[in-house]
C-alpha cells in the first residue's frame, strides 16, 4: 500500500514539510511517483513509527547538543559545497556539511562529547572530536577537528554506515543512529538531558 506525503506525515503525527525533509534528504526507500505526487510505501511508515527514543544515559554529560539539520543544499563557503544532509553525499563532504558554522554555546557541546544530528527528529549521524572550535566574526562556530562517527543511508531499516576511528566511536554511533531524537529550538542546535529525571 502506497500513501501520499500527506497521509504519511499525518501518520507519523508530524507537518507534511516535516516529512518532506526525510524525502529531499534522500532517507526514506521505495518510493515512487504519481504524476507530482510523491508515494511512500506504509511498510516505511510503519517502522519510522516504530523506531524507539535515542537512550542518551550512556553519555556522561548532563545535556548534550542535538543539531538540527534540513536537506543538503548547495552553498559556496570555503572549503565546503553543500550544507545539511543527504544520502547521497560521500562522507567527506558529509562532514564538511554538518561541522559548523552555526550560533551555540561551543563549549556545551565540547562537553557532551558527541553530536548527534537530526533531520525531523531522526538521529542519521552522529560527529565527535569536538574539543576544539573556531568562532568567525559573526558570532558562529565551527568544530575544524570534528570526525563522522556514522550516518545513515536508509531510515526504514535503518541502514548505519560506521566511520569511527575507534571502536567506542562507532558503538556510540550504531547506538543512536536510527533513533527518533525529539529537540526544541529557535536555531540548529537544542540542548537536551541525557537523563529523564534530571
Amino acid at each position: 500500500m502506497l500513501l501520499t506525503t500527506g497521509q504519511a506525515a499525518e501518520e507519523l503525527g508530524c507537518a507534511v514539510t516535516t516529512f518532506r525533509r526525510l524525502i529531499r534528504a534522500g532517507l526514506l526507500p521505495g518510493l515512487s511517483r504519481r504524476g507530482v505526487r510523491v508515494m511512500v510505501p506504509l511498510a516505511t511508515i510503519q517502522a519510522l513509527t516504530e523506531r524507539h527514543l535515542a537512550s542518551l544515559d550512556r553519555l556522561e554529560a548532563p545535556e548534550v547538543a542535538v543539531l538540527r539539520v534540513d536537506a543538503a543544499r548547495q552553498v559556496a563557503e570555503g572549503d565546503r559545497q553543500w550544507i545539511g544532509f543527504s544520502t547521497s553525499l560521500a562522507p567527506d563532504d558529509l562532514l564538511k556539511a554538518l561541522r559548523g558554522w552555526w550560533r551555540c554555546d561551543a563549549a556545551s557541546i565540547a562537553a557532551g562529547g558527541v553530536l548527534p544530528v537530526t533531520v525531523s527528529g531522526y538521529v542519521v549521524a552522529v560527529l565527535t572530536g569536538l574539543e576544539g572550535w573556531e568562532k568567525n566574526e559573526h558570532g558562529r562556530h565551527c568544530f575544524p577537528q570534528a570526525r563522522l562517527a556514522g550516518y545513515v543511508t536508509d531510515l526504514a531499516t535503518p541502514v548505519k554506515e560506521l566511520t569511527g576511528t575507534t571502536t567506542a566511536e562507532r558503538r556510540l554511533a550504531g547506538h543512536l543512529l536510527g533513533t527518533r531524537l525529539p529537540s526544541h529550538s529557535g536555531g540548529a542546535i537544542a540542548y537536551v538531558p541525557t537523563r529523564r529525571n534530571g
